[in-house]
């Protein structure tokens, strides 16, 4: 009995993610047909941590420092549209330092600085596979990863990407339907505003959608299009998925999005519904020049914390992908 303890110990031990002293982080460009990815990637370290810029924000990391750790488990990110790879920094922060790699891409085309093909949303899902690819393959730090425990995390554009990624298949012909249902929804009234035709999806084969069968689970919060896809169209989702709603989501109003999703999927997630949150609670806390440059994504409804949020959100996601990806 005592040597069959040990040996289950001993298993876990192997299984659990390397705790390093700190976190390293690097920029990376990765060759994607005839376009360049930039990623950033955290990672465990040995080496010291100082203060560095990171966009409007400001994170404490190693940078391209040595990589601390063996058969480490990968998690890839989606952002938002119209974001960028350092949008969820705290929670690839969060994640590294319980012993996770995590890669971030900027969706080429629907980043900040880049919306020529913000139409196109099936470009995502490839891109986040291509990410992966590279990850595993080609990255400096390639043969210290476990390449059978990979996990995703997206946000609304990129909740919507990393569903896809897990074997989803939207049918963006319900777009119009929708639209003519809900005129009054912030999708419907975007592509009225741009003069954009509801039916763009209208005639995208199933085989645009690019799968990634690597993902074993996926963080999904605040999925966009999530009334898309249908049982038929997650039927193939087989990843173990944790799902998060913001209560009071003017952007994404609810059943349509996250719920949508719920019922949805083929296995039950592991659902969380934030009281008083909005859509961009689920990205981090603001600065005060950030609050006043940005006050739409920044500013939260009266009485919500959001860097508390964000404590109690991070270890859930942490929690979640150790129990997952083991």
């Amino acid at each position: 009995m005592r040597l069959m303890t040990g040996i289950i110990i001993l298993c876990a031990l192997l299984a659990a993610p390397a705790i390093a002293a700190d976190v390293g982080f690097e920029e990376v460009k990765i060759a994607n047909g005839t376009e360049r990815l930039t990623a950033g990637i955290w990672y465990p370290t040995d080496a010291s941590a100082t203060p560095h810029a990171l966009g409007n924000f400001t994170q404490t990391v190693a940078l391209d420092a040595p990589i601390a750790g063996h058969r480490l488990p990968l998690v890839v990110m989606s952002h938002g549209g119209g974001g960028w790879y350092g949008g969820h920094y705290d929670t690839a922060l969060a994640l590294a330092h319980a012993g996770f790699v995590v890669a971030a891409v900027s969706h080429a085309g629907d980043t900040f600085d880049d919306q020529s093909g913000v139409l196109q949303p099936w470009r995502r899902p490839a891109q986040l596979h291509q990410l992966v690819d590279y990850m595993l393959d080609a990255w400096r730090g390639h043969e210290q990863l476990d390449a059978a425990r990979v996990g995703a995390y997206g946000f609304s554009n990129g909740g919507f990407t990393a569903l896809v990624a897990a074997g989803g298949i939207p049918d963006l012909s319900k777009i119009a339907p929708y639209c003519e249902a809900h005129p009054e929804h912030d999708l419907c009234e975007a592509l009225k505003h741009a003069g954009v035709d509801p039916h763009i999806g209208a005639d995208i084969p199933a085989s645009a959608w690019v799968h990634e069968p690597r993902i074993k689970a996926a963080v999904i919060a605040a999925p966009a299009f999530g009334f898309s896809f249908g049982r038929a169209g997650l039927a193939d989702v087989h990843a173990s998925i944790q799902l998060w709603r913001a209560a009071d989501d003017r952007h994404q109003p609810n059943p349509y999005y996250e719920e949508a999703v719920r019922a949805d999927l083929p296995h039950p997630p592991d659902y969380h519904v934030v009281a008083n949150a909005g859509h961009y609670d689920f990205l981090p806390p603001c600065d005060a020049r950030l609050s006043r440059q940005r006050p739409e994504i920044c500013n939260s409804l009266p009485g919500f914390d959001r860097a508390a949020f964000h404590e109690h959100f991070n270890v859930d996601v942490v929690q979640f992908f150790e129990a997952t990806l083991r």
